[in-house]
């Protein structure tokens, strides 16, 4: 009786592991996708109550007190932390308000990206012919294109500001979602659940989101959480050139921008910005590496 309840229990007790759980499992493996995944849930939390966790208004000016120092060097003060810009308004405050603008920017630039890669990818797999021929040619030639420059011609055509900034850099990354989504979708057309799908009737539409889209998400995933990062970069970037979010919005790009006559005499206006943007990107990139080690099944460690 007890060997074949021994036998018996293993059969039993074998139970599927959640999906969440299997994630977890190959996802904290990395460790420096955890790390990289704690400093975006600090990011996001200073974000949302950055009004209380800021000691001063970002666009209040101290004209006082414009460019003190940091509080540990000589000649400054625990009452700006990090410091003043030229007009005396405190760094500290400006970056903490700036973590809003640069989620803003990333989360708008891949719901975009995502959106329309994704609608774009699935119609032309399941087209094919001219259609998919005429719109992959299109995207190959957005992506000759360097995407900076690409990015300075869109804004320069609809104007500078935040809103148009995010706008001309989804545009830059939509290609690549497009081309990732056809890859993905055309591989699983082949396969059996496709093909039986179609045999009990299921319409071109269902085909799509219902049974090919979530064998598509793995890949996308990882490639949205890169994109969130690059597009931070590229809004710096434009907002550096002037043609991003335009003062006094606390945006770090901007705040490079306006600081930059100051590189040599007052390091803490341009550094501390910069190390906002470095340290946001890579955390960025670390998290991304580890979702790719999670997701994709051809990565996972026995």
């Amino acid at each position: 009786m007890a060997a074949e309840t021994a036998i018996a229990d293993p059969q039993i007790e074998q139970k599927p592991v959640h999906p969440i759980k299997e994630f977890w499992f190959y996802f904290k493996e990395n460790n420096g996708a955890v790390a990289g995944l704690g400093f975006v849930v600090l990011l996001i939390f200073t974000a949302i109550f950055a009004d209380v966790i800021a000691p001063h208004d970002p666009i209040e000016q101290y004209r006082q007190f414009a460019q003190r120092p940091p509080a540990w060097v000589d000649g400054g003060s625990w009452q700006f932390i990090l410091g003043t810009d030229a007009t005396g308004r405190d760094i500290l405050s400006r970056i903490i308000h700036g973590s809003r603008y640069s989620l803003q920017i990333g989360s708008i630039v891949v719901v975009i990206c995502l959106s329309a890669g994704i609608c774009i990818g699935l119609v032309v797999a399941f087209a094919k012919g001219i259609a998919d021929a005429i719109v992959m040619r299109v995207m190959d030639v957005i992506l000759a294109v360097p995407s900076l420059l690409l990015a300075l011609v869109v804004v320069a055509i609809i104007g500078p500001g935040l809103e148009n900034v995010m706008i001309a850099v989804a545009v830059v990354y939509v290609p690549h979602f497009v081309r990732l989504t056809r890859a993905a979708a055309m591989s699983e057309l082949s396969r059996d659940y496709v093909t039986a799908s179609r045999v009990v009737g299921a319409g071109t539409f269902r085909l799509m989101f219902n049974a090919v889209l979530p064998n598509c998400m793995a890949p996308l995933i990882v490639q949205a959480t890169l994109a969130f990062s690059t597009a931070i970069l590229d809004a710096a970037a434009l907002g550096f050139l002037g043609l991003g979010a335009q003062p006094p919005i606390p945006e770090w790009g901007t705040m490079l921008a306006d600081s930059r006559e100051f590189i040599t005499s007052a390091w803490w206006i341009v550094t501390f910005p910069g190390l906002a943007i470095l340290v946001t990107v890579l955390a960025i990139n670390l998290m991304g590496d580890g979702l790719r080690d999670a997701l994709d099944p051809r990565l996972k460690r026995s």
